[in-house]
């Protein structure tokens, strides 16, 4: 019996189950889980960022151990849309799961090329759904409902079952104008309220903005303005799936008489994808970086990724003077024409102090109207329960205090049964009322050089250490009978630069621990490390008030 199976609760085939293994209680790592008659239906599988605490990584995910282990009852995976946080873990963790994948053509497009990296294409088997296409799985029944995000083809999910239909909305907003796309298709929402909505599992990122997010087409006239007023080079930087954005930014260039260069892989990436599927049709080719340097700074406008202060993405490195092709400075503007993720305001303002320093200009939109989110408002959030109806709220996507929020947001909508839900918590949804039933394993992983390692490994915990605390080694030469023939050696890393001053204190107390062994402990390799460890460790602790890693390095004459 494998760890999961001896947590998973007692169940029935005869009950309709929703389980998230990641994105509730977080943004980002979105892992859903539907179940019904033994099978089990995936919705996204996303990754998240690391935020400065974990040493070498740069990529976190659900750890999905859960549903690896019952692989062969695993219908498919359906994907909402092309964030990383719902699509970025599917090419490191698919060869763990083997299902069939379900996405729309532009999220199948941005999929593909990120299969390449990790050597999957052609091996994962990628169906695609047409907008307000359906898929059959088993004793689920799902249908796209097209909605408005801030990308090409975001889908709300109606999953049909014998027990009543859930609405799964994904990242979704309501705009009238999305510049790229569709607007939501509210009459298809209508009618499933009308029909009946069991549960409503739903988006919960700006449960605390009143009103509404707003439109993607009112900024135009803001950023054209920023623009028109500026002479130097232009670099825009937002996030590299807001295809409308950039079709808008591209559109104002050409109006400026300014050519735009895209700076960044993912933004080649996912406008490739874009023009595959049919967009950004009427926008020009783009330069590359390389381009860019032969036009007059009057004449350029960059496209640049790195809006969160991502360290390796393009702005950093600009700002930082280490891009081999752009370079900014005095006269030169960065618009930044995105919102800062929570978690991210020392890397951006890090970036933003670089780039000051050289003498570059700062537009966001704490000064200038030039962003608006992707995800519902309060507003928003009360007319897709007007329309939709439903018996039972499950607020996902945002911390806990958002998920508290949406769901005494949903009690006030008069909302029959609203719940805070955890990763790891399985939850039944029918028959009868909603009913936490206990609790799965659920956990990290994070990707480190190649491998996928856990969280709570011993190496990160590791690394974590000597980050924090330092490392110590002590090298002792002894005879056979366990005798120091020579001082220990002892070398400080990570430590205050005034270490000289307690060296020979240190030294000694090692000396001094050495030496009081009695002789058989003298001959016992293992007790001459330890009681050197511990002695070292104690005058660290008492000279610095760190506890480094110790490493002890023991040789025999």
């Amino acid at each position: 019996m494998t760890k999961a199976d001896a947590m998973m609760p007692d169940v029935t085939g005869d009950e309709l189950l929703f389980l998230p293994l990641g994105g509730a209680g977080e943004i980002g790592m979105n892992l859903n889980l539907y179940g019904l008659d033994g099978k089990w239906l995936m919705v996204d599988l996303g990754i998240s960022f690391d935020d400065g605490r974990l040493p070498g990584i740069d990529v976190i995910m659900p750890d999905p151990a859960f549903i690896a282990e019952r692989k062969d009852d695993l219908l498919g995976l359906v994907v909402t849309h092309a964030h990383e946080d719902h699509i970025g873990a599917i090419q490191y963790l698919w060869p763990q799961l083997q299902c069939p994948v379900y996405a729309t053509p532009f999220t199948a497009a941005v999929l593909k090329r990120k299969l390449v990296e990790t050597g999957l294409e052609g091996k994962v088997p990628v169906h695609i759904v047409p907008l307000g296409g359906t898929v059959d799985l088993g004793p689920f029944s799902i249908e796209l409902v097209t909605i408005t995000h801030s990308i090409p083809e975001p889908n709300a999910l109606a999953i049909r079952t014998r027990f009543g239909t859930i609405v799964h909305t994904g990242d979704w907003k309501i705009d009238p104008e999305p510049v790229v796309g569709e607007v939501t298709d509210e009459a298809a929402l209508r009618g499933l309220g009308d029909d009946g909505v069991l549960a409503l599992v739903c988006d919960s990122t700006n449960v605390f903005r009143d009103g509404h997010s707003g439109s993607e087409a009112g900024l135009t006239d803001n950023l054209d303005a920023l623009v028109k007023e500026r002479r130097g080079a232009i670099a825009v930087t937002t996030f590299a799936t807001n295809i409308a954005r950039i079709a808008t930014i591209a559109r104002i260039a050409k109006q400026n008489d300014r050519h735009v260069a895209l700076v960044g892989r993912s933004l080649w990436r996912v406008t490739e994808a874009a023009r595959e599927t049919g967009y950004l049709a009427d926008i020009e080719p783009f330069l590359t970086d390389r381009d860019a340097g032969f036009l007059p700074k009057d004449k350029l406008l960059l496209i640049c990724t790195g809006c969160q202060g991502e360290p390796r993405a393009a702005l950093s490195r600009i700002a930082a003077g280490d891009h081999p092709q752009i370079s900014l400075g005095e006269g030169d503007s960065v618009i930044f024409s995105s919102r800062i993720i929570p978690g991210n305001e020392p890397a951006i303002g890090r970036l933003h102090n670089r780039l000051l320093e050289r003498g570059v200009e700062i537009l966001t939109e704490e000064d200038h109207d030039i962003h608006v989110s992707g995800h519902p408002a309060r507003d928003e959030l009360a007319m897709m329960y007007q329309w939709t109806r439903p018996r039972i709220a499950v607020p996902v996507h945002g911390e806990l205090r958002h998920l508290a929020e949406h769901a005494a947001l949903a009690a006030s909508l008069q909302v029959p049964e609203p719940l805070v839900i955890a990763n790891g918590r399985l939850l039944r949804l029918a028959p009868g009322p909603a009913e936490f039933l206990g609790t799965v394993p659920s956990g990290r992983l994070a990707l480190d050089g190649r491998e996928l390692v856990a969280l709570d490994s011993d190496g990160l915990r590791e690394r974590r250490r000597l980050m924090n605390e330092g490392a110590a080694y002590i090298t002792l030469v002894v005879d056979n009978g366990g005798k120091l023939l020579a001082d220990p050696r002892i070398s400080l890393q990570g430590l205050p630069a005034a270490v000289d001053r307690h060296v020979e204190t240190v030294t000694q107390a090692v000396r001094d621990a050495v030496s009081s062994l009695d002789g058989a402990a003298r001959r016992d390799d293992a007790a001459i490390k330890e009681v050197a460890r511990l002695a070292l460790r104690r005058q660290i602790k008492k000279a610095y008030d760190r506890r480094p890693a110790i490493t002890v390095e023991l040789i025999r004459l």
